[in-house]
């Protein structure tokens, strides 16, 4: 059985190299997970939690492995989910995680329940991303005791 889903915004690795970071802390918690660098809803258990790992490209758009997913959520009643995201961008730009924004609209708008406030990680100020992920997910893991 899986207890996490990981799923991938990426468009130049950095939420690739999060995502793996994420796996790795997961595992050591001996909590079983799957990272999905294309995402296709009918492969992604509903019953795990999922963690939404999401960069932002172009004008505050969702990367293109991760839009189909998005549009296949957005026909989906997804009630049975629960979900956190982490999103990475960069706080010089004015669409700063909106991708991130993005997925966590579409899932509450089809019914999942998000978990946690979102993680939104500047690059500015944490130029290795995955080491700030790993640290809230410790944290968040602890929480749930």
């Amino acid at each position: 059985m899986v207890d996490f889903e990981i799923i991938v915004g990426s468009m130049l690795g950095a939420s690739e190299y999060v995502a793996e970071a994420l796996q790795e802390t997961l595992s050591k918690h001996q909590l079983a997970s799957n990272v999905h660098l294309t995402p296709d809803l009918p492969d992604i258990s509903h019953s795990a939690i999922w963690i939404i790992c999401t960069s932002t490209h172009g004008a505050g758009d969702l990367p293109d492995n991760i839009q189909r997913f998005a549009k296949q959520i957005e026909t989906t009643d997804v009630s049975d989910v629960s979900f956190i995201v982490i999103g990475l961008g960069d706080s010089s730009y004015d669409t700063f995680c909106s991708g991130a924004a993005k997925m966590e609209q579409v899932l509450k708008n089809s019914g999942a329940r998000m978990d946690a406030p979102a993680l939104n990680i500047d690059v500015l100020h944490h130029p290795i991303p995955e080491n700030t992920a790993v640290e809230w997910l410790e944290t968040w893991i602890s929480s749930r005791g």
